[in-house]
């Protein structure tokens, strides 16, 4: 097998120190865990919330640089997300996973344990599985931030780190970007937030015999 070029080595000696130095200083530190706890107790205080994002891709090996946008809305277990190539649907208990291109609806049980990225749930990861680390103040966006780093313990994790950046004013979330060890980051991105709106819990049920010629692929 010929060697990678130059320019590849580069790329993943910086994705392996990245990824060394995250493991190595990360820790459980009480200014991260202030800001963290703050943040979380805004959004568990909201009864729902929408939200707008973008979400970008890139990873500077590859040369792959993506960007897209979605929404999600909350309300306290449930949560609708919708992406350009898929919408996932949780009303609690059950959770559907429409794929329009496919026309496929994959429908599974909810298990609010998987370690699954839960959107629901998303402020409170750092109560489980993560050590965290304060950074810095920094100007994103011309907001100032608290930029936070979150570590999973589990050295097989699908992320290797997640970078939050929580707006100083108000402790809410800005931005959140996943790092994976094969050099890829998902970036994701407020837009927009609408807190408390007012949502039946109908909306948070998929319903089939709205999507005809659908093929139902029941997993439960």
């Amino acid at each position: 097998m010929k060697n990678p070029p130059p320019t590849m080595k580069k790329g993943l000696f910086a994705i392996l120190f990245t990824f060394v130095c995250s493991a190595a200083f990360a820790q459980y530190d009480p200014k991260a865990l202030e800001i963290l706890e703050a943040m979380s107790k805004k959004y568990k205080a909201l009864p729902s919330f929408e939200a707008a994002f973008s979400y970008t891709l890139t990873n500077d090996v590859e040369k792959i640089n993506e960007e897209f946008k979605g929404k999600m809305t909350v309300k306290a277990e449930k949560y609708r997300l919708s992406l350009p190539e898929q919408e996932v649907v949780n009303n609690g208990t059950t959770i559907w996973t429409y794929l329009p291109d496919a026309k496929e609806v994959n429908i599974d049980n909810f298990d609010p344990n998987s370690d699954d990225l839960n959107p629901s749930k998303f402020w409170e990861i750092y109560k489980k599985g993560f050590k965290y680390l304060y950074l810095e103040d920094k100007t994103e966006g011309g907001v100032m931030c608290e930029i936070v780093d979150l570590v999973p313990e589990k050295k097989d994790a699908q992320y290797f780190r997640v970078r939050m950046n929580i707006v100083k004013k108000d402790k809410s979330i800005q931005s959140w970007t996943m790092y994976d060890k094969a050099g890829n980051r998902y970036k994701y991105t407020i837009t927009k937030f609408t807190p408390s709106p007012k949502l039946d819990d109908s909306f948070f049920n998929f319903d089939v015999t709205k999507y005809p010629g659908v093929e139902v692929i029941d997993l439960r």
